[in-house]
């Protein structure tokens, strides 16, 4: 039986990882120790899923182990060895303002923990193709020298810009401000490239815009529309940092996500590198995504404004897919922003209410 292993399997993008390849026949081995829990408390805790994986899937094996750990890590991939096709590597410190809390914590988990995955896979299965959950932020926050025009709810690019359809991967990573948080995924996301042109290994880096979807254990610092769908419910105050509340975030669900990796997986090529996300299919700035939460819950948000905005964040994001298209063009999503938020909606009634 092939092997799929996936890293923070029990968080949006690693447990629908497990649960697509489980469903598809394949022994999917899972490390998660639930670290999303120490970076933002109880209410992120991602054991909720673990169990719900384990509960689910017989041929789902979980290790509860930091990918830091590079002993234990290596034990696991000398176990399986060249059993393992396919590492999604998943886990990661997710936050702009966390990182910043603790610089030391967030680089070992996003660099190092990298480091020691692909080094894992170099050594003990040297075959299998390796899809790194990276993220638009490596670009820090140069979209935001962007020619930007302010519409009454959102911000827009000038429609005469080459980006007008999506920022692509041509944009430079240099002389610009990442934060910690994008400083350390840009490290990550090198070593991968460089592992797959200097080894030759089957290596893809995919630059996400706001991943989200039903498995996300939402909260303030990382989460956008999980979070946003549970304030709304609960009537929890949120509020909205900087730039009017229109600035646009294209959002691409997970399970349209996880098919995109498995079209990398089924004809990979050593140091890839896509944008990958909603695009302007499935894009919203702040103040639309709070009106279409209130439509689809049928209730009121209690939100306020605040003109400092969080550093590095970007003022409007729409990821340029064009690479991806040209590679992989049966690839189309199937998840639009409101279904997306039906979704959210109803697992969060099941899971809280």
């Amino acid at each position: 039986m092939s092997c799929v292993l996936v890293t923070g399997s029990a968080g949006l993008i690693g447990s629908e990882t497990a649960a697509f390849y489980a469903q598809r026949g394949h022994l999917v081995v899972g490390i998660d120790n639930d670290m999303r829990r120490t970076f933002f408390g109880d209410e992120a805790s991602t054991r909720w899923k673990r169990d719900a994986l384990v509960h689910d899937y017989v041929q789902y094996q979980h290790y509860d182990v930091d990918i830091r750990n590079r002993p234990a890590v290596e034990r696991i991939f000398q176990e399986y060895g060249s059993a393992i096709d396919l590492v999604v590597h998943a886990a990661a410190q997710p936050s702009h303002d966390w990182a910043a809390r603790d610089p030391h914590v967030d680089f070992t988990v996003n660099a190092n923990g990298t480091l020691t995955l692909l080094e894992a896979t170099r050594q003990f299965s040297p075959n299998a193709v390796f899809v790194f959950a990276s993220t638009n932020k490596v670009y820090g926050d140069r979209p935001n020298d962007l020619p930007l025009v302010e519409e009454e709810l959102r911000w827009e690019i000038d429609p005469s810009h080459r980006f007008r359809d999506g920022i692509d991967e041509s944009m430079s990573l240099d002389a610009t401000r990442h934060s910690l948080f994008g400083a350390s995924k840009a490290a990550a996301d090198l070593l991968v490239q460089e592992y797959g042109r200097y080894f030759g290994m089957r290596t893809a880096c995919f630059r996400g815009g706001c991943l989200t979807g039903p498995n996300h254990s939402g909260t303030q610092l990382h989460g956008f529309l999980s979070y946003l769908m549970r304030c709304v419910v609960e009537g929890t105050p949120y509020t909205v940092f900087g730039y009017k509340g229109k600035q646009v975030r294209d959002n691409i669900h997970s399970h349209d996500y996880v098919r995109a990796v498995d079209c990398f997986y089924r004809a990979p090529r050593p140091g890839a590198v896509y944008n990958i996300g909603g695009g302007r299919f499935c894009s919203c700035s702040v103040l639309e995504a709070i009106r279409l939460c209130e439509d689809v819950a049928g209730k009121r948000l209690d939100w306020r404004y605040t003109d400092t905005a969080r550093s590095g964040d970007h003022i409007w994001w729409i990821s340029g897919m064009g690479a991806f298209h040209a590679e992989f063009p049966a690839w189309q999503q199937q998840y639009d922003l409101r279904a997306t938020l039906e979704q959210i909606l109803e697992q969060f009634v099941v899971r809280w209410v």
